[in-house]
C-alpha cells in the first residue's frame, strides 16, 4: 500500500533539507519525490512543496522547476527511445541477475555517488532491471528491508515507465560526468546510514529542545566521522568564497552554513593583510602570542574541513610599490580566477576593519558580486546598540549596556547553528600559498643562527583545536564553573574557564558558549555577565575608535608619569621584587594568558605605584597574551589608568591582594620557584622574613630573587592621588562642580541619541559645539579634589583593597575582634572597682589593699573557649 499523503509530503520535506546543505542533488531529489508520492501525486504537489525555495535559494528553486516542466513535458516517443537504448547499453554492460535475488540495488559501478543514491523499491522489479550487486550489500539490504527502519524504507507504489525512465537517465549522466579526482563512489548502505543519523538528529534536536547542549556536543563529535566529498561538475553553478577571519570554526557559523544554501560549491579562503588589521593608530592588534596562535588555531581549522571534503586556501596580501596589499585586490584577483559570484563572511566591529568591510562589498557589488556579512562574533551587534529611553546617565557600566540592550532589543539571538557534514567542492582550485609563507610563527634568531623558541610553553598549555575550545569548556561546566561566583579570583586553583582565546579567534561562537552556560545545572550569573562585559567593549570602541591609544578623560592625558624605562623592563620580565605581580608576568610571559584578577593586580601596580602610563601595559598585554582583545584590553585599561568611562573603585595592593588570589603561596611558589621554601606567611613579603629562614630557603636578594623595585608603597600611593588631584583642578573646566564628576566629549553618535535625531532619516550630529556628559568618577578622586595635599590614608573613600581569604577567615577576626573586646571591657570593669574599693578605703581610714607583686598568669585548658582560636590563624593573621 503507498504511505498516506501526508506522510510522503513529510518525507520530501525532510530531503529538501538535504538538497539546501548540498548533500543531495536536485535531480536526485525529484526522482525520490516520483518514488514516493507517484506520477500523479508528484505533478499536482510538487510546486507547492518546493514554493519556500523561492525565497530562501531562488537558483535552486528554479532548477527544480525546469527540471519538473522537463519531465511533465516529454512524448511518448522520446520515452521509449530512451529506454530502449538504455537496454540495449545495460545489456552490453551488465550479466544476468540470478534468478534466486530477492532485492535489486543500483549497482555502486554505474557511477552512484553520495549526493544522488537512489534505492528502487521492491515494486520497480517489473521494470526489468539487470544490475547486479556485491553479496554484502545484498546481505545488508534485507535486514534494513526487514527492520523496516529509516526514512527511506517505507513502501512506495510501483514505478511507471517514466518514473523508471528518469531515474535510468540520471545514472546514466553521473556516469558520464564522473571523472577521476573530482567524485567519489561510495556504497548505498552507507549513504542511507549517514541520511538516516542525520534525519533522526534533526528530529531530536526539534523534539528535545531542553536537552540541546549535549546533542549538539555529540552531533558535533560525530559530525567528523563522515567524509563526504562532494563531486565538482563542470556543469556546477559557480562557486562560493567564503572568506574566514576571526571565525575558524564548523560550530554555529552562520556564513558557513549560509554558503551551502547557495546551492555551489564552496571555496574556503583566509586572507592575511598585517596593515589592516593594524589600523590606524597604536593598536598592537596582533601580537606576537596571537600571530603564533592564529597560525595553529589555522593549521587545525585546515584539518577539519579537510574531514569534511575541503581545505582552506591561504593568501597573503602582496604590496605593490609604497601601497599596503589589501583583502580587496586578493577577492578581485580570487573573483576573476575562479567564476565566482558570491562572497560571504561574518563581520568584525573594529572600526578600521569594518570600513575595510564596507568597502570591499561596495567594490564588489559594483562588478556584480554578491557580497553578504553575517553577524556571529559577539552576541549584540555593537553598531545597534541604542540608549533611547535609557539615557546616559552611568554610561560605561556594565549595568547600563545591558539596560540598553533590554530597551532597544535587536535580532533574537537564535539557536546555534550545527556543524556541516560535507562542504561542496570546485572541479578547480585556485593556487594559495602554504601557510608558513604568511609568517605567523616566524621565531627570531641568534647570531650563531639557532632558533628562540619562545612560544614552547605556549605549545604544551593550549590545545589550539576546535575541539579543543570545546573540551574545556565542558570540562569547566562539569567543574569549575561550581566554584565561579565565589572563588574566580584565585589563582592558585582553576576555577575560570580560560576560554577567552578561543572565543576571540571564533573557535568558539559566544552564542554556542551562552547556550551550553545556559544548559548546565549551575549557572552563575556572574559567568554569563562575562558576555555581557565582552560586548560593551566593543561598543565602546564603535563610539570610540581611539580607545586603544587615547585618553576619553581630557584632564588625564596631562598627568605626570613616569619615565623609568628600568621600571617598566622589571615589570615586563617578572622581576619586580613583588613576589605576587612577578608570578602573574612570568605566568603571562610563558603561557599567554593569566586569569582577570591577576590583570587587575599587575595594572595597579603598573599605574598606582609604578605611575607608569596605561598605554605601555596596554601594548605588552597585547603583544603577550594569547587571548589580545584590541577592544577589550583597551577599555580595561583606561578604567585601570582611571581615564576611562567608568572608574575602578579599587587599587589592587600588590601584598595584601594575596590572601584573596593566592592564600597559601602555591601560585607563587608554581612561577616564582626561588621562592618556594618560605613560610605561608612571608611567602609574598620575603623582605620581612628573618636571614636564617632566607638562608634556610637559599634566598639571596639581588641575586636569586631581584630587589623590591619601589619600597614606599603607600607614599607611591599618595603621590598617585595627588596628581589626579593636581590635574582636576588645572581642567576645572572637565569637572562638574555639582556633582564633581569628570566631564567627558560625547561622541555624534550617542548626541544624536540623546537629541532624539536618530528617528529623524538617520541624521547624526556633525562636528561642532562640543557636547560634555558627566560619567562615573571614583569617590576618593572628589573627596582629594578638596584637600589635594592629604594623603590616602586620611581619605575616608580609599580605594585599596584588603584582601580576604575565606569566610572562616572572616569568621576567626570576628572571634578575635570579640574576645578582644570583651577583655577589655572585662579590664576596665575590674580598675573601676579596684579604684572604687581604694577610695572607699581612703575614705574610711582602713588601710588600703597590697598592690599585686606581678601579672597573674592564665594557663589555658581546652575548656576555656577563650584561649582557642577555630582555623589556628592567629599566626598568619598577626
Amino acid at each position: 500500500m503507498p504511505p498516506p499523503a501526508a506522510d510522503g509530503q513529510t518525507e520530501v520535506r525532510k530531503m529538501l533539507r538535504d538538497v539546501l546543505v548540498g548533500r543531495e542533488d536536485p535531480e536526485g531529489f525529484f526522482a525520490m519525490c516520483v518514488s514516493i508520492l507517484g506520477h500523479r501525486e508528484t505533478r499536482t504537489l510538487f510546486p507547492s512543496l518546493i514554493q519556500p525555495l523561492s525565497t530562501a535559494n531562488r537558483a535552486l528553486h528554479s532548477i527544480l522547476i525546469s527540471i519538473y516542466q522537463e519531465y511533465f513535458t516529454k512524448t511518448e516517443d522520446d520515452e521509449l527511445e530512451l529506454v530502449l537504448a538504455l537496454s540495449l547499453l545495460e545489456m552490453k554492460d551488465h550479466q544476468p541477475p540470478a534468478p534466486s535475488q530477492e532485492s535489486q540495488l543500483l549497482q555502486p559501478g554505474d557511477g552512484q555517488n553520495q549526493s544522488s543514491s537512489v534505492q528502487l523499491s521492491s515494486g520497480s522489479k517489473s521494470q526489468g532491471s539487470n544490475d547486479t550487486q556485491p553479496a554484502d550489500v545484498q546481505g545488508t539490504k534485507k535486514n534494513t528491508d526487514s527492520a523496516q527502519t529509516g526514512p527511506w524504507r517505507k513502501e512506495s507504489p510501483p514505478q511507471t515507465t517514466k518514473e523508471t525512465e528518469l531515474l535510468k537517465r540520471i545514472q546514466l549522466d553521473k556516469h558520464k560526468k564522473q571523472t577521476p579526482g573530482t567524485g567519489q563512489t561510495v556504497s548505498q548502505q552507507d549513504t542511507v546510514r549517514a541520511d538516516d543519523e542525520m534525519i533522526r538528529a534533526e528530529d531530536l534536536n526539534q523534539s528535545e529542545k531542553p536537552k540541546r547542549s549535549k546533542n549538539r556536543r555529540q552531533r558535533r563529535k560525530g559530525a567528523g566521522q563522515q567524509l563526504l566529498g562532494l563531486p565538482g561538475s563542470p556543469s556546477a553553478p559557480p562557486p562560493v568564497l567564503l572568506w574566514f577571519r576571526r571565525d575558524l570554526r564548523l560550530c554555529d557559523n552562520p556564513a558557513l552554513m549560509g554558503s551551502l544554501e547557495v546551492g555551489a560549491p564552496v571555496i574556503p579562503v583566509f586572507i592575511w593583510s598585517p596593515e589592516e588589521e593594524e589600523g590606524p593608530g597604536i593598536t598592537v592588534a596582533m601580537g606576537g602570542a596571537c600571530k603564533y596562535w592564529l597560525h595553529q588555531a589555522l593549521s587545525c581549522f585546515s584539518s577539519s574541513l579537510e574531514r569534511i571534503g575541503s581545505h582552506l586556501v591561504f593568501l597573503k596580501a602582496n604590496k605593490e610599490g609604497n601601497e599596503v596589499g589589501s583583502s580587496l585586490q586578493m577577492l578581485k584577483e580570487l573573483v576573476k580566477e575562479t567564476g565566482a559570484r558570491t562572497v560571504l563572511a561574518n563581520a568584525l566591529y573594529e572600526p578600521w576593519l569594518k570600513e575595510r568591510d564596507d568597502a570591499v562589498v561596495s567594490a564588489l557589488q559594483k562588478e556584480g558580486v554578491e557580497c553578504r556579512m553575517f553577524h556571529s562574533y559577539c552576541l549584540r551587534d555593537p553598531y545597534s546598540v541604542s540608549t533611547e529611553g535609557v539615557g546616559l546617565r552611568g554610561i560605561g557600566s556594565v549595568s547600563h549596556f545591558m539596560s540598553c540592550c533590554k530597551q532597544n532589543p535587536s535580532s533574537t539571538l537564535g539557536v546555534p547553528l550545527d556543524p556541516p557534514v560535507s562542504l561542496p567542492s570546485p572541479s578547480c582550485w585556485p593556487q594559495g600559498a602554504p601557510l608558513d609563507t604568511l609568517g605567523l610563527a616566524r621565531m627570531p634568531r641568534r647570531k650563531d643562527g639557532t632558533t628562540i623558541d619562545w612560544a614552547a610553553n605556549i605549545r604544551t598549555s593550549w590545545d589550539f583545536s576546535e575541539d579543543g575550545a570545546h573540551a574545556r569548556l565542558d570540562a569547566f561546566l562539569h567543574d569549575g564553573v561550581y566554584r565561579y561566583e565565589k572563588e574566580s579570583g584565585r589563582a592558585d586553583a582553576p576555577n575560570t574557564s580560560s576560554l577567552s582565546p578561543y572565543l576571540h579567534f571564533g573557535q568558539l561562537s559566544p552564542r554556542w558558549l551562552l547556550w551550553d552556560a545556559k544548559g548546565a545545572r549551575c549557572r552563575p550569573p556572574k559567568f554569563q555577565r562575562k558576555l555581557a562585559w565582552r560586548d560593551l567593549a566593543y561598543w565602546q570602541l564603535t563610539l570610540f575608535p581611539d580607545l586603544p591609544w587615547e585618553s576619553l578623560r581630557p584632564p588625564y592625558k596631562a598627568l605626570r608619569w613616569s619615565s623609568d624605562r628600568s621600571h617598566l623592563k622589571a615589570w615586563q620580565r617578572g622581576k619586580t621584587g613583588y613576589p605576587l605581580v612577578d608570578a602573574a608576568m612570568r605566568q603571562l610571559w610563558l603561557t599567554g594568558w593569566m586569569n582577570n584578577y591577576m590583570r587587575h593586580v599587575v595594572a595597579s601596580f603598573l599605574i598606582a605605584y609604578l605611575h607608569l602610563p596605561w598605554q605601555e601595559g596596554y601594548r605588552w598585554f597585547q603583544d603577550t597574551l594569547v587571548d589580545a582583545d584590541v577592544a577589550i584590553d583597551a577599555m580595561m585599561w583606561q578604567n585601570g589608568g582611571m581615564c576611562g568611562l567608568d572608574h575602578w573603585n579599587f587599587v589592587m595592593h600588590p601584598i595584601d591582594a594575596a590572601m584573596t588570589c593566592d592564600p597559601y603561596g602555591s601560585y607563587v611558589r608554581k612561577w616564582c620557584p626561588e621562592l618556594a621554601d618560605l613560610p605561608d606567611e612571608l611567602i609574598h613579603k620575603p623582605w620581612k622574613c628573618p636571614a636564617s629562614v632566607l638562608r634556610r630557603a637559599g634566598v639571596v636578594f639581588g641575586q636569586t630573587y631581584p630587589e623590591r623595585i619601589i619600597t614606599d608603597l603607600e607614599g607611591r600611593r599618595n603621590q598617585s592621588l595627588q596628581d589626579v588631584a593636581l590635574v582636576r583642578r588645572e581642567f576645572e573646566q572637565y569637572v562638574d562642580k555639582r556633582s564633581g564628576c569628570d566631564l567627558v566629549p560625547l561622541p555624534p553618535r550617542l548626541v544624536s541619541e540623546a537629541l532624539g535625531l536618530s528617528h529623524m532619516g538617520g541624521a547624526v550630529v556633525k562636528e561642532g559645539k562640543q557636547f560634555l556628559l558627566p560619567v562615573i568618577t571614583r569617590m576618593e578622586f572628589k573627596h582629594q579634589l578638596e584637600d589635594p595635599d592629604a594623603d590616602a590614608a586620611s581619605n575616608p573613600y580609599n580605594a585599596v583593597l584588603k584582601g580576604y581569604v575565606s569566610r572562616k577567615r572572616d569568621e576567626t577576626i570576628a572571634f578575635l575582634n570579640e574576645r578582644d573586646f570583651t577583655a577589655s571591657v572585662m579590664y576596665e570593669g575590674a580598675q573601676r572597682r579596684e579604684r572604687l574599693e581604694s577610695d572607699y578605703r581612703r575614705m574610711e581610714g582602713l588601710p588600703l589593699l597590697p598592690s599585686p607583686r606581678g601579672r597573674a598568669r592564665r594557663t589555658p585548658t581546652a575548656k576555656d573557649r577563650f584561649s582557642i582560636v577555630p582555623g589556628g590563624a592567629v599566626t598568619s593573621l598577626k
